[in-house]
C-alpha cells in the first residue's frame, strides 16, 4: 500500500509538472502573439499614415464668363490617391452652384470634363454651366 500512495505522490508531481511546463508555452505563445499583434499595428498606423499623407488637397479656378452669353465655366484639381477625380469633381460642381445662389438663382451643368485618372496623378474637373432663375 504504501508502495501504491508512492505512485500517487510521484504521478501528482508529473501532473504539477506537465501542467507548469504547459502553463510556461502558454505564457510564450501568448507572447508571440503580442509581438506579432504589435508588429501588425505598427504596420496598420503605418498604411493610416501614408493614405493620409496621399489624400491630397483640391483646388479651383475663379468663375470664368464663356463665349456663350450666360454660360460660365470653372475648373477645379485635386491630388492624391485613386477618389481624386471625385473630390475635383465635387469641388467644381459646389463653385457652379455657389456661384448661381449668390444670384439668387440655380446652376444647370451643361458640359463637364475630367482629366487624370490614373493614380498619383493630378485629376481636375472643369464644368460648364448656366445659371437659371429658380420656380
Amino acid at each position: 500500500m504504501s508502495n501504491h500512495g508512492s505512485d500517487s505522490l510521484a504521478e501528482a508531481r508529473k501532473r504539477v509538472q506537465v501542467r507548469g511546463a504547459a502553463s510556461l508555452a502558454r505564457a510564450a505563445n501568448m507572447g508571440r502573439k503580442r509581438a506579432r499583434l504589435i508588429t501588425r499595428m505598427r504596420g496598420v498606423a503605418a498604411v493610416a499614415l501614408a493614405c493620409a499623407s496621399l489624400v491630397g488637397c483640391a483646388s479651383s479656378t475663379d468663375v470664368v464668363a464663356s463665349d456663350k452669353p450666360g454660360t460660365y465655366t470653372v475648373a477645379a484639381s485635386a491630388t492624391g490617391g485613386r477618389m481624386a477625380w471625385a473630390r475635383a469633381h465635387e469641388l467644381a460642381i459646389n463653385e457652379a452652384r455657389d456661384y448661381c445662389e449668390r444670384r439668387g438663382m440655380q446652376s444647370s451643368v451643361n458640359m463637364e470634363t475630367v482629366s487624370g485618372v490614373s493614380v498619383m496623378t493630378e485629376h481636375g474637373s472643369s464644368v460648364s454651366f448656366e445659371c437659371h432663375p429658380r420656380f
